[in-house]
């Protein structure tokens, strides 16, 4: 990446807080998801300008909070509904209140884009217990990104146990770098009471990987199995691409 082609990125030092997964899917889980994060030494950093990971988006708001996410189509970014989620109103933050970059890496950016329009899953509350079916958002960009970053393909089954995976974010402990675990697995695929589909997996991740796209290897190409929604000490939990929306 040229330095030439980067902009400064507005200073927004408060991460967003972590969620605590509880006892709605304990009894289907392998292993208990408790506020925390998996073994941080896997992560290496990646070339945010090269392809699969300059489709990774970091989501900013007005507020301070901070998410990761992944452009799915030139103008559409996938991430979770609860990034978006501003407790103090307990209602979700405007489209206004959102900025989406590309490319970034210390306080630097390729693309900066506002937000025209949030679309996020049927029912999401987000002062209800997570996780939730409709933890997922679609955030509709005022302007494409340019046709030189390719847009990650969505999976439309749940990935299998044992799938390879990576997972890449902007991590709380890291979050001027995009970092990467690209060695891990689904453990298993978890139905919640009200018929979501996640998958607990072993990929690294602390606070501010929520909305990452959990991706799988597919005919020699990256494509996201999945949204990471929670982090915990001995597991990771993810929403199914499949259930994200249309």
């Amino acid at each position: 990446m040229h330095r030439s082609l980067y902009r400064r990125a507005p200073r927004q030092d408060r991460a967003l807080n972590g969620l605590s997964v509880r006892a709605l899917l304990a009894a289907a889980l392998l292993v208990l998801l408790v506020p925390g994060s998996s073994d941080a030494g896997q992560r290496v950093t990646v070339d945010p300008g090269t392809s699969p990971w300059d489709a990774i988006a970091k989501v900013q708001t007005n507020t301070g909070t901070r998410c990761t996410g992944a452009l799915i189509a030139p103008a559409v970014v996938l991430t979770a509904a609860h990034c978006l989620y501003n407790r103090p109103t307990r209602a979700l933050l405007q489209p206004v209140s959102l900025h989406v970059l590309l490319g970034y890496q210390r306080s630097a950016y390729r693309w900066h884009r506002r937000v025209a329009r949030v679309r996020v899953g049927s029912g999401f509350d987000g002062a209800k217990a997570q996780p939730q079916r409709a933890d997922w958002a679609r955030l509709e960009l005022a302007e494409p990104i340019p046709a030189a970053v390719s847009p990650l393909t969505i999976e439309t089954e749940a990935p299998a146990p044992g799938t390879p995976l990576a997972l890449a974010g902007y991590n709380q402990d890291r979050s001027q770098l995009l970092v990467a675990d690209t060695d891990c697995h689904v453990i298993a695929a978890v139905r919640s009471p009200d018929g979501g589909a996640f998958f607990t997996h072993d990929c690294a991740a602390t606070h501010g990987t929520s909305g990452a796209p959990v991706l799988a290897r597919q005919a020699g190409r990256w494509i996201i199995a999945g949204i990471n929604i929670a982090a915990g000490r001995n597991a990771n939990l993810a929403l199914a691409a499949s259930d994200t929306g249309p």
